[in-house]
C-alpha cells in the first residue's frame, strides 16, 4: 500500500513537473545549454589528458632516438677497434632500443589519429548540439509568437462576439433609452397640443401691422415711396390744428365801410 502511495505521489510530482516544463521551455533549453557546456568542458579535459599522453610518447621517442644514435655510434666504434664483446653488448641494447622506438612510434601514430578523431567528433557533436539549440530557440520564439497571435485573435473574436451580441447590459440600456425617448416624445406632443396658437397668431398679426404703419409713417415724413405700394395722401399731422387767419386790410376806412355794410 505504501508503495502504491509512493508511486502515486511520484506520478503527481512528475505530472506537475511536466506541466511546468511545457509552460517554460526556455528554462529547459537553458539547462540543456548548461549541460552542453559542462559536457564540452569534461570532454576537453579528457582530450587534454590524451594530448598529454601523446606528448609523453613524443618525449620517449626523442629519448630513444638519442639513445639509438649513441648506441649505433658505440657499436661502430668498438667494431672498428676490434672489441667484439662490447660491440655485441651495445648491439644487443641497440636492438631493444630500436624495438621500443618502433612500438612508441606506432603508439604515437595511433594516439595522434585518436586525438584528431576526438577533436573532429567533439566539433561535430558541438556543432550538431548548437544547431539543435538554435533550431529550438527559433521554434520556441515561433511558438510564443503564434501563442500571442492566437490569444490576440481569440480576444478579438470574443470582443466582436460580445459587441455584436450586445449582452444583457447593453440590451437593458437600449430598452431604458428607448423607453425614456418614447416618454419624452409623448410629453412633447402633449405640450404641443395644449399650446394655444390663436393668441400667438393675433400677436404676430398685430406686430406686423404696427411695423407696417411705422414704416409708412417714416416714408411719409421723409418723402420716400415704399417699394410695391402706391403713394398715399399725406395725412394732417394733428386733428386739432386750425387754418391760419387771413391778413387784416391795411386801410381802416375800408375795414369800417365793410363793417357797416355788413351791419346794414
Amino acid at each position: 500500500m505504501f508503495g502504491r502511495i509512493a508511486n502515486l505521489f511520484r506520478g503527481f510530482v512528475s505530472l506537475f513537473i511536466s506541466g511546468v516544463e511545457k509552460r517554460n521551455p526556455e528554462a529547459l533549453l537553458e539547462l540543456e545549454q548548461e549541460n552542453l557546456r559542462k559536457q564540452v568542458g569534461n570532454f576537453n579535459q579528457g582530450l587534454a589528458a590524451h594530448a598529454g599522453l601523446c606528448e609523453r610518447l613524443m618525449g620517449q621517442i626523442r629519448k630513444l632516438e638519442a639513445e639509438e644514435k649513441d648506441l649505433r655510434a658505440k657499436v661502430t666504434a668498438h667494431l672498428r677497434a676490434g672489441n667484439r664483446g662490447p660491440a655485441g653488448q651495445y648491439a644487443l641494447r641497440l636492438q631493444t632500443v630500436e624495438r621500443e622506438l618502433a612500438e612508441n612510434r606506432g603508439q604515437l601514430q595511433q594516439a595522434e589519429e585518436t586525438y584528431q578523431n576526438l577533436i573532429k567528433a567533439r566539433d561535430v557533436a558541438v556543432s550538431s548540439a548548437r544547431a539543435k539549440i538554435e533550431g529550438l530557440k527559433g521554434a520556441i520564439n515561433d511558438m510564443r509568437m503564434k501563442q500571442a497571435m492566437a490569444e490576440i485573435h481569440e480576444m478579438s473574436a470574443g470582443m466582436v462576439a460580445n459587441l455584436g451580441g450586445g449582452g444583457d447590459t447593453l440590451n437593458r440600456l437600449t430598452e431604458m433609452v428607448e423607453e425614456e425617448r418614447n416618454k419624452a416624445a409623448g410629453r412633447a406632443r402633449v405640450a404641443r397640443d395644449a399650446l394655444d396658437m390663436s393668441e400667438v397668431k393675433v400677436k404676430e398679426t398685430e406686430m406686423n401691422a404696427l411695423a407696417d404703419q411705422a414704416l409708412a409713417d417714416f416714408a411719409a415724413r421723409e418723402g420716400l415711396s415704399l417699394p410695391g405700394a402706391e403713394a398715399a395722401p399725406v395725412a394732417p399731422r394733428s386733428m386739432g390744428a386750425t387754418t391760419p387767419a387771413s391778413p387784416a386790410p391795411a386801410n381802416p376806412q375800408t375795414a369800417t365801410s365793410s363793417t357797416e355794410g355788413q351791419g346794414t
